[in-house]
């Protein structure tokens, strides 16, 4: 059966007129912020925020703070099952895919894929197997079937030819876990930290075949955790790093403001929470409270849809690429 499952890639544009499709995870940041009546309102000013970051930190040769502006789609990523399982496709990945736009030329320049992550299979594993193994004590395989999956889809045609460097996941570093700042100080992506023990989510992603570090870029109040394949700090240019650096520590303003908008800047030892009250709320609209909600109702989604009557099939192709 190996070879029978292969990708499709679709993309859609993220800006002011963005309206999520049918087969989007809805607790995607940027979902959320595409619904309701203030959902054009959001979706401008969430795009300002990011357009003003981007031009803070490349501010060389920038004058006037508006050289660059970021051209954002969402790449949505179907998964086709293959004749064993009758021909069927899902909704496996979501990724955000980052140009980078020079406002007098036009000249767009290749950002980074990846940043926001979004997966079914996550939810599945986070809202339907955690719970389970917490009851039962037995999740020996945690997060390995999700890592095939998407170790699979980096190295297929599908990727590569749309895709020149692998991706890197930008988000949230653990409010479970603390966080020490290090000598380490990068142009763009800022003063590094170490974490004192992986995370659960860090685990996760080393399933998917990439590691975690952690830096706090000038002029940001919080580290974010930046998961990668390759050398981070070398493979990709200074304007690309920035471009993910003004989308994805957007998000986590709107959506963590009580770490990434707070109006106290990080310590040298430092241990998030969402406990903290001194903080900013940006003027964008998120409802933190359904993206819990919907976590819990797309894993059960999941496991009605993809893995009871195809998992079996998934675990082989997916396993395929560990024997091959």
């Amino acid at each position: 059966m190996t070879g029978e499952c292969v990708f499709s890639i679709g993309t859609t544009r993220f800006d002011e007129h963005y309206a999520p499709s049918s087969t989007s995870r809805g607790t995607t940041n940027f979902a959320n912020l595409a619904r309701g009546e203030d959902r054009r309102d959001n979706l401008r000013k969430a795009v300002s925020m990011m357009n003003t970051r981007v031009n803070n930190l490349v501010h060389w040769d920038n004058p006037r703070a508006d050289r660059y502006a970021l051209e954002l789609d969402i790449v949505s990523v179907d998964l086709h099952l293959g004749p064993a399982a009758d021909d069927a496709v899902f909704p496996v990945i979501e990724v955000l895919d980052v140009g980078i736009v020079e406002t007098a030329t036009g000249i767009r320049t290749e950002g980074i894929v990846g940043n926001n992550f979004s997966s079914y299979i996550r939810d599945y594993d986070f809202s339907v197997r955690l719970p389970e193994h917490r009851a039962t004590g037995a999740l020996s395989d945690f997060g390995e079937l999700h890592g095939q999956v998407f170790q699979r889809f980096i190295e297929s045609d599908e990727y590569r030819k749309r895709f020149s460097q692998p991706p890197v996941i930008c988000i949230s570093v653990s409010t479970a876990r603390t966080y020490t700042r290090l000598t380490n100080n990068h142009p763009i992506l800022g003063v590094e930290y170490a974490a004192d023990e992986l995370s659960l989510t860090d685990l996760y992603f080393g399933k998917m075949g990439m590691r975690a570090r952690y830096f706090m870029p000038r002029g940001a109040v919080a580290p974010l955790a930046f998961y990668h394949v390759g050398d981070l700090l070398n493979d990709y240019s200074f304007l690309a790093l920035a471009g993910t650096i003004a989308t994805m520590e957007t998000f986590q303003k709107i959506y963590r403001p009580e770490i990434y908008n707070a109006n106290t800047a990080a310590s040298a030892v430092y241990r998030p929470t969402l406990d903290n009250g001194d903080y900013s709320l940006p003027q964008v609209t998120y409802d933190r409270v359904e993206r819990t909600q919907l976590a819990s109702e797309q894993g059960k989604f999941t496991e009605v849809s993809l893995m009871r009557p195809y998992g079996d099939v998934l675990k082989q192709w997916a396993a395929a690429k560990q024997s091959a």
